[in-house]
């Protein structure tokens, strides 16, 4: 029997959230979960705290970077998020090597977000392009086994391209434009793949359907457990140590910076564009808006009746920007519109039906235990949900 339908009385979230409970006021488990969180979280809540730890994390990326020529990597996407990552990071007197992976589906708008930040900035930017061919191969695997986490391609990579910068020139604060304020709200197990770092799942679903893994920079469990624990990389959820707020900082971004925004959170590509715009809605199910409007509810800078009225709409400016994409995507792809429709029409598979990496259920649970991964590592530098489209 299907279950009745029911949105949170407080967020946005709904039964189309797999595990999703509600409290006798009907708030869902979700947003009550996050509330604790926001409410426990000193970076959020307490600005003696807050600044506390800024003060320390600068002091320490100083003395870090002395006699190097940068003393952190911010992750760019051209996303509002990451953006302000990198205008504070030069604003508290970091030398930061922004770091940029292009992935053949940038829009021409992200690049100019990016190229305008570098210029006013005054920084370096090091751009790792992904070889097209091998990586239209890689998404073909994934498009071809059905699974739901497809920009688990993108997020891994990345993360392996900002720690491939870190190793090089010996840095170790790799600051995230990912936070708590506004994508804090833990994503419902089931509309992502529970591991960024899940090199054996790429690998085997690529060699389930032939695709090539020769210059693809893959990131693993035990990279990211070395570098943290031998070399003192560490990932930090930077935006965490400011007042961030979304709204304030987009206005300055535009008015100092050139920048120019996007509809949705995470469209600056086409292809997360399309994948979150129609390919989850119409495939999976799945919205994610929901998630992110919800962290917005949570933290205080929207209302739930605007995440209502924001939800009324396609997750696209128009119909007509949905198609041109869908054009694009087929194009690009060497696809015919008969193979998105086959793909589209095919239920979904779960990314355990093929090899994964044991490391993340295994390992990190005995490491806890034993007191050898801290809350830093689960909460000050966490590995998030997407990296860094933001």
């Amino acid at each position: 029997m299907t279950a009745e339908y029911q949105i949170c009385s407080y967020c946005v979230m709904d039964t189309s959230a797999p595990e999703i409970t509600f409290d006798d006021q009907g708030r869902c488990n979700y947003c009550r979960d996050f509330q604790n969180v926001v409410d426990s979280h000193g970076m959020l809540s307490d600005e003696a705290t807050r600044q506390s730890r800024l003060a320390s994390l600068v002091e320490h990326a100083k003395a870090d970077g002395k006699g190097k020529p940068y003393d952190c990597i911010v992750g760019v996407s051209g996303g509002v998020d990451s953006s302000w990552a990198l205008v504070q990071a030069v604003r508290l007197g970091l030398r930061p090597l922004a770091v940029h992976m292009d992935n053949g589906w940038n829009t021409e708008l992200a690049v100019s977000n990016i190229s305008n930040l570098i210029e006013k900035l005054d920084v370096d930017l090091f751009t790792y392009v992904i070889d097209w061919s091998e990586y239209r191969g890689l998404m073909q695997a994934f498009f071809d086994a059905d699974v739901i986490d497809i920009e688990l391609l993108y997020d891994n990579a990345m993360l392996a391209v900002c720690y491939q910068q870190a190793d090089k020139y010996r840095i170790k604060n790799i600051l995230s434009g990912y936070n708590l304020s506004t994508e804090g709200l833990r994503m419902p197990e089931k509309w992502v793949w529970r591991d960024k770092l899940d090199a054996t799942n790429i690998r085997a679903i690529a060699k389930s359907f032939g695709a090539k893994i020769s210059t693809f920079p893959l990131f693993s469990n035990l990279r990211f457990l070395r570098h943290r624990h031998l070399t003192g990389t560490k990932w930090v959820p930077f935006l965490d140590f400011l007042d961030y707020r979304k709204d304030e900082a987009l206005a300055e971004l535009v008015k100092n910076y050139g920048y120019k925004p996007y509809p949705y959170k995470h469209y600056e590509s086409v292809f997360t564009r399309f994948y979150q715009g129609y390919i989850l809605p119409e495939k999976f199910g799945v919205d994610k808006r929901r998630v992110h409007l919800s962290s917005l509810i949570v933290t205080g800078q929207m209302t739930r009746a605007d995440a209502i009225t924001a939800l009324d709409h396609i997750p696209y400016p128009s119909v007509d920007d949905l198609e041109r994409d869908k054009a694009f995507v087929i194009k690009k792809m060497n696809w015919t519109p008969q193979t998105l429709e086959a793909y589209m029409a095919r239920p979904e598979r779960s990314h355990e039906e093929w090899a994964v990496d044991p490391v993340k259920r295994w390992v990190w649970p005995l490491l806890t235990r034993a007191g050898k991964v801290r809350d830093s590592l689960r909460r000050a530098e966490r590995v998030p949900d997407s990296v860094p489209k933001s």
